[in-house]
C-alpha cells in the first residue's frame, strides 16, 4: 500500500494529505528519509571531482528532503494532538536521528570537501548568503564534533544519543502530567468566579467526562482560578500541582532526568574544547558569553525585585484584612494582584474579557499585517490534523506568500504553552517554495471564544514568529525564517505583540461578544494605564528562571538541580511569595531540547530589541510608518539567518540598543 507521506503533495498548496495519513506511516518514511539522506551524504563524499559549493554545500541543503517533509509533518502533530503511537514513535526515533545527524557530521571525507572550501572561501566567488551558509555549515559540523576522532567521537555520539533520548522522556513525563491532573468542583465550588471561568471549567469537565466542572493544568484555565477563587484552600491545591509538574514521584518524575541531561551536556562541551555548555552554547548567540547574559539578567533583577517587594507588601496588607494569619503565598498573589488591579485601575479581568473574542483578535493580528506588509488571509478548507485546526492561504499583490494554520484551543493531546512552527520552510534553490507555518495555543474552549488580554498578546507574539516564516526570501532553506540566533528569534515576536495595544487596533478589534461594541475609550485608557501592573511579579518569576538556567550550565553541572535551583534563588532574594515560572522539573525550554538551554535569557535580550524597535516608530509618530514598515520586512523579517543578526538590527534601527528601554517599557526604570 503506498504511504502518503512518500508520495507527491498534489493537494492545493501540496498540502501534507492529512486525511489519508496514519500512524503507521510515519516510522516507514522517516527511516525511507534517512535512506536517502545516507545515499545522498555517500555520493557527496565520496564526489571524484573537487569540491564546489553546488556539489558540495547545497547537495547538503537538499540531502534531508524527505527526512525533512516528513518530519515537518510528525513533529507539529506530536507536540499538537499526541497518541500513544506518535509518543512512541517519538521515543524510538530521537536515539535514531541523532545517531544518523552523528554519522553525517563524523563524516571523515565530507568534512574534508567542507574544509577545503572552507580554506579556499575567498577564491569561490560566492553570494554573501552563500559565504554566509558555507560559514554555518562548517561551524554546525565543528560544533557537532566533526573535528573529533577514535574515543572522542565516539563517545560525543553516544552523550548526544543519549540526550536525545532523555529530552524526549522530559517532555513526554510532563505532557503525562499535565493531562492527568485536575481538581474536580461542585457548582458551589464556583461561587466567585466570573462567568468565563465558570464556563471553560464546566467545558473542561465535559472534556475529561466529568460529571461536573473541573481545574485543569493548562494556563488559561488555571491562571485565572487562581486570580478570581475566594477559595484559599483550593487555590492553593491547583497552584501546588500546577507548580509540581515533572516532580511527582514515579514513573514521570522529571528530576533525575534533569540531573542527568546537565551531566551529559557538561561533558559534550568538555569535549569539544569549552570550560563549560554555557560558554559552548552561547558562542554563536547575540550575547556571546555567559557574563554578558548574567550582566544583563542582572541589570533587569534588581528593580524588578525592588518593585516586586513593594508589591508584596500591598498584597499582604489585603490578605490581613481578609483575615488571612501568616505570610503572603504563591497561591495568593494572583488573587490579591487582580484585586489590586480593580482598586488602582478600576479594571476588572471579568469585564475586559468580552472584548477579546478569539476571532476578532485572528482579525487584528492578519489587519495588522495588512497594513504594515501588504499581507491578504484567505480562509481555505481543510482537511488539517484535527478538527480544531482553522486555515489560511496568505497572499500580497495576488501572488500567494503562505499556508498559515492556527490551532488554538487547549485539549488532553496537546502539551502546554504556545508556539509556532513550519511544516514547510520558503527556499528557493531549486524552485520558489513557499513556506506552511503554523501557530499553536491552548486557550480554553467556550462559546464564544474568549481571551484575557495576556492569551490576545500570546495569539500576537506567536503570529510575529509566524511572520517572519511567512515573509522569508532567502535561497537557502538552512537559513531561512526562524533559523538564526536564539537570542534574536524572539524579537519578531515581542515586536509584534506592541500593535495589540495601538489604540486604533483596539477600537476597531476589541468589540463585546454580545453587543458588538467597540471597548469604550475609558476602558481602553485604563486598559493601556495598567499595562506594567504587577510587572515586578512578571519580571521577577521569568528573570529567576532564566539565571537558574544560566547557573546549571555555566560551570561544573550540579549533583542536585533541585539544591542548586534552591542555592540560586537564595543567592538572589528571590521574593517569598513569588517562584520560578518555570521550576526545574517542567522547565521544558531547557530540558526537553537544547533549543533553550543557556538561553532562556533571550526572551529578554530581544526584549531589549523590541523595546528599541518599536520606539521607532513611536518617534516617527505613526505606528504604521510605512518606510519603517518596509525596513522591518526587508532588513529583519525576509533576512532570516543569511545575515547576522546585530547586522541586521543596525541595518533596521541604526545601532544596538541598550536596556533602557526594556525597563521603561516595563515600568521599572523608576526602581533602576
Amino acid at each position: 500500500m503506498t504511504n502518503p507521506l512518500l508520495t507527491d503533495w498534489t493537494g492545493p498548496f501540496a498540502l501534507p494529505p492529512f486525511g489519508k495519513i496514519s500512524d503507521e506511516d510515519f516510522g516507514p518514511a522517516m527511516e525511507r528519509g534517512m535512506e536517502e539522506g545516507r545515499a545522498a551524504v555517500a555520493v557527496i563524499a565520496g564526489d571524484p571531482d573537487a569540491p564546489t559549493f553546488a556539489n558540495t554545500i547545497e547537495a547538503l541543503e537538499r540531502a534531508d528532503a524527505t527526512l525533512d517533509r516528513v518530519a515537518g509533518v510528525f513533529y507539529n502533530l506530536a507536540g499538537a494532538d499526541s497518541t500513544p503511537a506518535r509518543e512512541a514513535l517519538q521515543r524510538d526515533m530521537a536515539p535514531r536521528l541523532s545517531a544518523y545527524a552523528s554519522e553525517i557530521t563524523n563524516n571523515a571525507a565530507l568534512f574534508a570537501r567542507i574544509e577545503d572550501l572552507w580554506s579556499r572561501r575567498e577564491e569561490l566567488d560566492l553570494t554573501d548568503e552563500q559565504a554566509r551558509v558555507l560559514m554555518l555549515t562548517r561551524r554546525g559540523f565543528v560544533r557537532a564534533g566533526a573535528a573529533l576522532r577514535g574515543q572522542e567521537a565516539e563517545r560525543l555520539t553516544a552523550v548526544k544519543s543519549r540526550l536525545a533520548t532523555l529530552g524526549t522522556a522530559f517532555a513526554q513525563n510532563l505532557l503525562a502530567d499535565e493531562r492527568s491532573w485536575f481538581l474536580d468542583l461542585s457548582e458551589d465550588d464556583l461561587d466567585g468566579l466570573p462567568e468565563f471561568v465558570k464556563a471553560a471549567a464546566r467545558a473542561a469537565g465535559k472534556e475529561r467526562d466529568r460529571p461536573g466542572p473541573v481545574v485543569t493544568l493548562n494556563r488559561s484555565l488555571i491562571v485565572p482560578f487562581l486570580q478570581f477563587s475566594p477559595r484559599r484552600d483550593l487555590r492553593e491545591k491547583a497552584y501546588e500541582a500546577w507548580s509540581a509538574r515533572g516532580a511527582n514521584g514515579g514513573e514521570t518524575d522529571n528530576r533525575a532526568i534533569a540531573a542527568e541531561i546537565l551531566q551529559l551536556r557538561e561533558e559534550r562541551a568538555h569535549l569539544l574544547g569549552y570550560d563549560s555548555f554555557a560558554a559552548y552554547k552561547l558562542e554563536t548567540e547575540m550575547a556571546g558569553t555567559p557574563d554578558a547574559v548574567r550582566d544583563l539578567l542582572m541589570q533587569v533583577w534588581h528593580p524588578a525585585r525592588t518593585a516586586a517587594l513593594a508589591d508584596a507588601e500591598h498584597l499582604a496588607r489585603t490578605a490581613r484584612e481578609d483575615g488571612i494569619v501568616g505570610p503572603l503565598e504563591p497561591w495568593d498573589w494572583r488573587y490579591y494582584a487582580e484585586k489590586r488591579r480593580l482598586d488602582l485601575h478600576d479594571l476588572d479581568e471579568a469585564e475586559l474579557k468580552p472584548y477579546f473574542q478569539l476571532d476578532r483578535m485572528i482579525d487584528a493580528a492578519f489587519a495588522v499585517a495588512t497594513r504594515l506588509f501588504g499581507l491578504e488571509f484567505a480562509p481555505i478548507d481543510g482537511p488539517f490534523y484535527h478538527a480544531d485546526v482553522r486555515g489560511w492561504e496568505v497572499t500580497r499583490n495576488g501572488e500567494h506568500v503562505a499556508v498559515f494554520l492556527g490551532d488554538y484551543f487547549a485539549r488532553p493531546s496537546k502539551r502546554s504553552g504556545a508556539w509556532c512552527s513550519a511544516m514547510r520552510s520558503q527556499s528557493r534553490m531549486d524552485g520558489e517554495v513557499r513556506p506552511i507555518v503554523v501557530n499553536v495555543c491552548n486557550f480554553a474552549h467556550s462559546d464564544p471564544a474568549l481571551l484575557s488580554y495576556d492569551d490576545a498578546r500570546t495569539l500576537f507574539h506567536e503570529f510575529g514568529h509566524a511572520l517572519h516564516q511567512m515573509l522569508s526570501d532567502v535561497t537557502y532553506q538552512s537559513v531561512s525564517g526562524t533559523s538564526v540566533a536564539r537570542d534574536f528569534v524572539e524579537l519578531p515576536s515581542q515586536l509584534y505583540e506592541h500593535w495589540l495595544e495601538v489604540p486604533e487596533v483596539l477600537a476597531e478589534f476589541a468589540t463585546h461578544a454580545e453587543t458588538g461594541r467597540p471597548m469604550p475609550d475609558a476602558l481602553r485608557d485604563r486598559l493601556l494605564a495598567a499595562a506594567t501592573y504587577d510587572m515586578g511579579f512578571s519580571t521577577v518569576e521569568y528573570v529567576a528562571s532564566a539565571l537558574v538556567d544560566l547557573a546549571f550550565h555555566d560551570g561544573p553541572a550540579p549533583a542536585d538541580p533541585m539544591q542548586k535551583q534552591a542555592e540560586v534563588l537564595e543567592t538572589i532574594g528571590m521574593p517569598r511569595a513569588i517562584r520560578m515560572r518555570h521550576a526545574t522539573p517542567h522547565f521544558a525550554h531547557v530540558f526537553s531540547g537544547d533549543g533553550y538551554s543557556s538561553g532562556y535569557y533571550s526572551y529578554m535580550w530581544s526584549e531589549v530589541m523590541d523595546a528599541d524597535a518599536f520606539a521607532a516608530f513611536e518617534e516617527a509618530g505613526d505606528p504604521f510608518d510605512p518606510a519603517l514598515a518596509a525596513s522591518l520586512r526587508d532588513d529583519i523579517l525576509s533576512r532570516g539567518g543569511s545575515v547576522d543578526a546585530a547586522e541586521l538590527y543596525t541595518r533596521f534601527r541604526g545601532r544596538l540598543p541598550g536596556v533602557e528601554a526594556l525597563l521603561k517599557g516595563r515600568g521599572l526604570d523608576a526602581a533602576a
